[in-house]
């Protein structure tokens, strides 16, 4: 199937749609909505999370569709533990939001730029004098806030290779400041001059969540309570803090395979290692509605809304009419969809047990097209 497909009608985002019902392997969701009630019809959603399960390392999948805040079918397939241990995963159950925490992170601190706390081209040196007092970052007078937003500073990421490795499930006891990450991709080759062009990297907003912190004299996770998760009511979200602390309820388990070939269970690994880049908990229909609720202009004016985009790696299925945030880590991958009105949306987590998988987020995107477009 071919993410380019062609474009829905205009009405794509506008199909009202019913409930659809609880998923299990042998009860699947709705698989559409009749057209002469609804104008237009997803696809079934259980379907989806089984097609994406036939991927191969894949140990669970859980997905949900929502249209203007309403879930409108769910899905679950697979285990919570591998080998088919556990029972099946709630699909409201907690996982990982992974990167989709930089969408967060980003709508906080253009919310300070709203509040005339700073500017978007503000150096890093000025907004976080730090980094140039202790050399924790190489040209941070030159870096500019828009330039970490967008990964257009050059910094290395600190997890990434050549780093020293602080792979989040290898030690469940210190506490990581933003420091310590930063420090870890120093002296690593830049991968650019700053603005020069586009590079991923953690270390961007493990930055710019240091910025919040220090702008606000409240920690990150205090911020995205107040900010965010409260506002929004998203009962389910919280940013983890503690070296320890794991996923609360039944939930999904992710596995990654060690060098004898053995594979270890990564449920539980150390968010500090994760903060503003990546730590937060969630739900399908918690983020599901932070991505609605930015969309629709809730959080943020248009101009400032899309700067948390990445103008170099915007990412689209549906023909364009749906764009996507994605997020991944070790035995973890995570997407929500989001019409451009942000009334009509679709989340899916899967949970692995392989290092790499190029086949699976295709899969998943082809999935949500399946879901979201089923005419195209």
């Amino acid at each position: 199937m071919n993410r380019a497909a062609a474009t829905v009608a205009a009405g794509l985002a506008c199909a009202m749609l019913t409930q659809g019902m609880p998923a299990t392997a042998s009860t699947a969701s709705t698989a559409s909505t009749s057209a002469s009630t609804t104008g237009y019809a997803i696809g079934d959603v259980q379907e989806a999370a089984d097609s994406v399960a036939k991927v191969d390392g894949v140990v669970g999948v859980i997905a949900e569709a929502y249209y203007d805040g309403k879930r409108i079918g769910r899905g679950s397939t697979g285990s919570r533990l591998i080998d088919g241990e556990g029972g099946k995963i709630p699909s409201n159950a907690r996982y990982r939001a992974w990167s989709q925490t930089k969408q967060m992170t980003a709508t906080v601190l253009l919310q300070l730029v709203k509040e005339g706390r700073l500017a978007v081209d503000d150096t890093l040196g000025k907004v976080l004098p730090i980094t140039v007092e202790q050399d924790l970052v190489e040209r941070a007078g030159e870096i500019t806030v828009r330039q970490l937003l967008h990964h257009r500073s050059g910094i290395p990421d600190y997890n990434g290779a050549g780093a020293k490795n602080l792979r989040p499930f290898d030690d469940l006891t210190t506490r990581h400041t933003w420091t310590d990450l930063a420090k870890s991709s120093r002296g690593i080759p830049r991968t650019s001059n700053p603005g020069e062009k586009y590079a991923y990297s953690n270390t961007n907003y493990i930055l710019l969540g240091a910025i919040i912190e220090k702008l606000t004299s409240r920690t990150l996770a205090e911020e995205f309570e107040r900010r965010l998760f409260m506002p929004l009511n998203m009962t389910k979200t919280y940013l983890p803090t503690k070296p320890d602390q794991g996923i609360k309820g039944p939930h999904g388990h992710g596995y990654y395979p060690q060098p004898d070939g053995t594979l270890r269970d990564v449920d539980r690994i150390n968010p500090t290692t994760l903060g503003a880049a990546g730590g937060v908990i969630s739900t399908a229909r918690d983020l599901t509605t932070f991505h609605r609720a930015l969309a629709q202009g809730k959080l943020l004016p248009a101009n400032l809304r899309d700067l948390v985009k990445y103008p170099d790696h915007e990412e689209t299925v549906c023909g364009g009419t749906v764009g996507l945030f994605t997020g991944s880590g070790p035995g973890g991958n995570a997407i929500s969809f989001t019409s451009a009105d942000g009334r009509l949306q679709f989340a899916i987590d899967v949970t692995t047990s392989t290092r790499v998988q190029p086949e699976l987020r295709p899969a998943m995107y082809e999935t949500a097209e399946d879901v979201l477009c089923p005419d195209h």
